[in-house]
Order: C-alpha cells, then structure tokens, then sequence
C-alpha cells in the first residue's frame, strides 16, 4: 500500500472542540480589550495556532497582550472540555479500522491536545505519536508541523495522507507535498465549508467518520493506478 502514515489533526477531526475553543478565545480576548465574537474566532483563526493568532491580533491593535495570554485561553477551554466536550461521531471506529500508523499534528499546546483526547476517550488510541505546532518554528498554514510529524514517524511526506477540517491545515499538508481528505462534519462547519476544503487542496471531502476507512483505500488504489 502507497501510504505508510495518517496523520490526523486534533480539534474538529477527532474532538468536536472548535466551538467550545472559540468561545474561550473570544472570553478571553474580549477580556484584555479586544471585542471579539465566537464566530469571527472560528474564521479568522480556525486552524491558525494560539502563538500565531496573537501576533495577528497584536499587530491589528498595535500593542502586547498579557505574557500568559496563551494560557489564559487554555485555561478557558480546559474549563469548558470538561463539561462539553465529545468526540466526533464515528471517529474512534475510524480509527480502529484503518490498519496503518497514526499520528496527530495539531495547532494546539500539548496540554489543550492531552486534555481533549482523554476527555474523548481517545487519547491511548493514538499515543505517544502526538505533536504540536508549540514544537516547530512555524504554525499551519506553514508545512514545518506535517514535516516534523513526518520525520519523527520516520515517513516520506509522499506517503503520508492528512485528515484535516481547516483551509490553514490543508495548506500547511499540500504544501508538505502530502495528500489531504478534508473533513467537514465537524459542528463549527459552515454550509460551503467542502468546496473550502476543496479549493485549498484537499482530494477528496467527507462529512461521516465512517466514510474514512473506504476514502484511504480509495487514495491507495488511485496512486497505485496513477
């Protein structure tokens, strides 16, 4: 089989976590001056790392945030897993039924990733091979985390396919030369959010876990035919 490694993102593709992070970002950034809903967090920064969203944000305003604005956030979102967060539907099935190596490349902290899993009840299905952009120089849409990902499951990025939900993550994983299926089932997806997904590289787009599976064989037999 032409694929030796999926790599998967975090929130949105394993954990339905995009709406409760935003909510957090959105608390936290309306808190320290700057007035932000929910909803212009999820398109504005929906992919984008938490380092990379304050330096945008820093260079609208034109002044720092608070050192531990980071955490601060986190901790926000912490908060709120406990008593909201769940798994994407069909996900853990998904998993079990691909039989190739995993990883997961995700824009969140460790901790924020760690705490997410486990809550999902996901986290030993995919242990230890978890990374976060806190360990490249350059966030999504940059290709450095899929590279790193790559490289420490000892993966050309050729044979490596993504699972991603957001246009920075498909960029970040075409520009890594690696093949992208976009997901789209997560509730923070809007109507359109496929064709997204589609005109920043993704192959192919699937809103059912349960789909997975069949789209990797699929992406197999198309490089072994192409």
């Amino acid at each position: 089989m032409p694929i030796d490694l999926i790599i998967f993102d975090c929130d949105g593709v394993l954990v339905d976590s995009e709406v409760i992070s935003c909510r957090a970002h959105a608390d936290v950034l309306t808190r320290h001056g700057y007035p932000i809903t929910s909803e212009q967090v999820l398109v504005r920064f929906l992919g984008v790392s938490e380092k990379d969203a304050r330096r945008m944000v820093e260079q609208e305003i034109g002044r720092s945030l608070p050192d531990d604005l980071e955490q601060q956030v986190n901790a926000a979102t912490l908060q709120f897993y406990a008593s909201d967060l769940q798994p994407i539907t069909h996900v853990a099935a998904a998993i079990a039924a691909i039989d190739l190596p995993k990883c997961v490349a995700s824009s969140g902290t460790p901790d924020k990733i760690h705490h997410g899993l486990t809550c999902a009840g996901l986290y030993d299905l995919l242990a230890p091979n978890i990374f976060s952009a806190s360990q490249v120089a350059r966030g999504k849409p940059a290709p450095d985390l899929f590279l790193f990902a790559a490289k420490q499951m000892k993966v050309v990025p050729e044979r490596c396919v993504v699972i991603e939900d957001s246009v920075p993550g498909v960029t970040g994983a075409r520009a890594a030369g690696m093949t992208v299926l976009g997901f789209h089932g997560g509730s923070h997806c809007p109507p359109g959010h496929a064709e997204r997904l589609r005109a920043a590289g993704a192959g192919l787009t699937f809103d059912d876990m349960r789909q997975l599976p069949e789209l990797v064989r699929q992406v197999a037999a198309d490089a072994l035919t192409g």
